[in-house]
């Protein structure tokens, strides 16, 4: 049975239309919402707080909750510590009851510039005194006398997902008490809260240090300290924490702020810089001076309850969060009892039960991390917004041979079409310099990847950049067709034509680059055996192996073919540029594509039948037209192709970092082989030490560079929940698949809402024994699509924010 649902319909609606409906109201008005932030300033773009009617929310009593029953070890930061963020601010929690320290980022504190420094090769100095590196702004110690380990009894550190904070809570001395602490978008604040029940009080102390040399300073009238700074590169930055108490004393003592006697307390901590998108000031406002800007709003805070700043934040977040429910069916009594880091160990022996709550939760971690790292600034670095030092590795930039790109596979998948927005702002505000560095260092003669010709028009980049438009490392000729590749999907999924007309020159000016610089090539066409002529890549380098001097490498050739692809169709959509698109559509057509080889029955990566690399490299470059391309699809190619894809992938192997164990995940449940998707999730879900690369206790993706060693990249915590997501919907232009590699683990019974698919649909779905139940397909933009579970196909017709709900079996 089928229901109707839209302007005029008098259908009744069962109760998964209402949570359609509910979803889609809740995710279009925040959508709307945060639009306009798109062409906002980074730090100066929330300097008001939030003005009433305040929107506020009580937390809700059920939801995924990652727990500890002990504090985050300092020395282990990256690996313990729980994470929160507003998208700007980042913190690690430690939650020691005597000595808690909460390590403080903003995204945009960076040292570096445009780094236009070229080596002797004529690639771009990845030296932190050039490139620079994101780095820490601050850390905040707060101790709480007499509270040590020894004297308490049931502690308990908590990550509530689904309303994006940590709860700290324990006993001494008959006396319960609690922390709350949480990032708030809407008041831009980072607040500690301390309360307790059973006639209890507060004293201690609270320590700032900035981590650049800085002196911190006190003021006793306001109840605060702060410090503020400059980098050798211009950036201004500051930071501050304000005390708020009801009762007991606060005080400045031998150059700390002290607390005494306090039957709760409010910790408000808020910092950023000077540091603005916008290439005509050097990415620098030097009219903003951070330190007032951060006062600024904590006074604002201040002037709120703890109650109504948690209710805040929780109602801004859950506007997010709730966009999606993740069912994947029932863990164990025995499962849900243990804490998050037993559960992780537990499921990784051999033969163990499956847990697919734990599973789930790892799927709205990812989702978490999401809405904590990427709200309308700056994207997520390899790191995100964490970080437990000023060294990390690769300086914490963005790499954009997949990394990046991976960072944001997840939002418009799972229900965060508006965190999406960072990745797009970013891009946009460094066009310019990307494409003035590009003009002027491309065709350096001492770079190896020039272009032959001596053409050069467009932008594109390498395979590292930072915030002020500069480039590191070795120039990557693909990257600016990978990154269109990612601004186009985020267009399919949500069809707002503002932002198709904003991301157009991005396009266009790649397609530019690619119009220069390829070559002419005259092949033997394998089938018909006659000679015809091709346009191949120039000298490159298919990442990050193989030969440097390449010309037709598979990797450039499908995002070549994609980039010119989506371009004609944004063309088209804005009725702009027939004469261009016409000229790039005739250079599409000439595009050079992959064959099989015929020594390894392997998809190429090269022009040649040989490997020319590591066989189990991890990269998965030569799929890329499989995914996050949609050139070769399981129903549309040869079954060769789809048989070299297949042994290509199977020749890579099981075993890799996290990130490139999810780019598996994903091909394989593309291929509809479930238990091989399902075994690279596990293998990421399983604690590092076992493999190598795996998860840590706090959930952070970890791989091993030396023996005693791990490194955490934020990359496979996006990656593995958008391989979840892809083996329950697949979905390209014209088509969704339900539950195409659904794993024996999660198929006794599950239900799943807000889901996004591409051409402006949104799915909620239930199922059990592996087949569906219930499906309800809701336009946000989208008029046409075929729908496929087991042995249905349905053609679904709608009108903007329509549905359609199918009951298989119904009357």
């Amino acid at each position: 049975m089928k229901k109707l649902q839209g302007p005029g319909a008098k259908n009744d609606h069962d109760d998964l239309e209402h949570a359609a409906r509910r979803r889609f109201l809740k995710m279009t008005g925040t959508m709307a919402a945060l639009l306009p932030l798109l062409s906002a300033p980074g730090f100066s773009a929330t300097t008001a707080p939030v003005q009433n009617p305040r929107k506020t929310r009580a937390p809700s009593l059920h939801g995924p909750t990652l727990w500890y029953a002990a504090p985050a070890s300092e020395s282990n930061v990256i690996q313990e510590a729980t994470p929160i963020g507003n998208g700007r601010m980042g913190c690690l929690i430690g939650g020691d009851p005597a000595r808690d320290f909460l390590y403080l980022t903003d995204n945009s504190m960076w040292l570096g510039g445009p780094n236009n420094a070229l080596d002797a090769d004529g690639q771009f100095s990845y030296e932190v005194k050039d490139f620079g590196s994101f780095t820490m702004l601050a850390k905040l110690y707060l101790e709480v006398s007499g509270h040590e380990l020894s004297g308490i009894t049931d502690y308990r550190r908590e990550l509530d997902l689904a309303n994006g904070y940590v709860r700290i809570s324990y006993r001494k001395d008959g006396i319960h008490y609690r922390r709350e602490i949480f990032a708030s978008h809407p008041d831009d604040v980072i607040v500690v809260h301390l309360s307790q029940s059973g006639g209890g009080t507060w004293s201690g102390a609270i320590a700032l240090q900035g981590t650049h040399g800085e002196t911190t300073q006190f003021s006793q009238q306001t109840a605060s300290s702060h410090f503020s700074g400059a980098l050798n590169n211009g950036l201004k930055y500051a930071a501050s924490v304000k005390v708020v108490n009801r009762s007991g004393s606060v005080s400045v003592e031998n150059g700390t702020l002290r607390f005494a006697g306090c039957d709760a307390l409010t910790i408000l901590c808020c910092g950023g810089t000077n540091y603005t998108p916008d290439v005509a000031k050097g990415y620098l406002d030097h009219s903003l001076d951070p330190l007032t800007l951060v006062r600024q709003k904590l006074e604002a805070a201040a002037q709120l309850s703890a109650d109504v700043l948690l209710q805040t934040h929780i109602a801004d977040y859950a506007a997010l969060y709730d966009t999606m429910q993740v069912n994947l069916g029932a863990s164990t009594p025995e499962q849900r009892g243990w804490d998050t880091w037993t559960r992780l160990q537990a499921r990784a022996k051999t033969d163990a039960a499956a847990d697919p709550e734990l599973e789930a939760a790892y799927l709205q971690f990812g989702r978490y991390l999401t809405i904590a790292g990427s709200r309308d600034r700056l994207p997520t670095t390899l790191q995100g917004l964490w970080l437990s030092d000023n060294a990390p590795d690769w300086m914490s930039d963005y790499h954009t041979d997949v990394n990046l790109q991976m960072n944001y596979w997840l939002p418009d998948r799972a229900g965060l079409p508006a965190c999406f927005d960072a990745l797009a702002n970013y891009c946009l505000s460094q066009h310019e310099s990307w494409t003035t560095i590009t003009q002027q260092h491309f065709n350096d003669p001492r770079n190896g990847f020039r272009n032959s010709s001596g053409k050069l028009a467009g932008w594109t980049v390498a395979i590292s950049t930072n915030i002020f438009g500069g480039n590191g490392w070795w120039w990557h000729p693909a990257g600016s067709a990978w990154l269109c590749n990612s601004l186009w999907q985020h267009y399919q999924y949500t069809l707002q034509h503002d932002y198709l007309v904003r991301i157009y020159p991005l396009l266009k000016g790649a397609c530019k680059f690619w119009e220069a610089r390829l070559l002419t090539l005259r092949v033997t066409d394998p089938t018909s055996g006659l000679e015809r002529e091709v346009l191949i890549d120039d000298s490159d380098w298919s990442p990050e192996q193989g030969p440097k001097n390449a010309k037709g490498i598979t990797y450039s050739q499908e995002l070549v073919w994609d980039l010119f692809n989506n371009y004609r169709q944004a063309a088209a959509i804005l009725g702009m540029d027939a004469h261009y698109s016409s000229v790039i559509g005739s250079l599409q057509a000439k595009l050079y594509l992959p064959q099989v080889s015929s020594e390894n029955g392997w998809l190429e990566e090269w022009m040649s039948p040989k490997n020319l690399g590591e066989t189990r490299h991890r990269h998965l470059s030569p799929l890329i037209g499989f995914f996050p391309g949609d050139r070769i699809t399981l129903d549309n190619s040869p079954a060769s192709l789809i048989d070299g894809v297949t042994r290509l992938l199977d020749a890579r192997g099981m075993t890799s970092y996290g990130w490139a164990c999810a780019w598996r995940a994903i091909c394989w449940a593309r291929l509809k082989h479930a238990e091989r998707a399902y075994q690279l999730i596990l293998n990421n879900l399983a604690p590092w030490r076992i493999r190598g690369n795996g998860t840590a206790m706090n959930l952070f993706d970890i791989y091993q560079m030396t023996s005693d060693s791990g490194i955490f990249q934020i990359d496979a915590n996006f990656g593995t929940p958008t391989a979840m997501l892809e083996m329950l919907l697949y979905s390209r232009p014209g088509s969704i698949e339900l539950l195409p590699a659904l794993p024996k683990a999660w198929a006794a019974s599950g239900e799943i809402t807000g889901i996004g698919a591409r051409n402006g649909f949104v799915v909620d779905m239930r199922w059990r024994d592996g087949e569906i139940t219930g499906v309800t397909v809701r336009s946000i933009g989208g008029t046409r699509t075929q729908l496929k579970f087991g042995k249905h196909s349905r053609a679904i017709s709608l009108q903007s924010g329509q549905s359609i709900t199918i009951t298989p079996g119904s009357d």
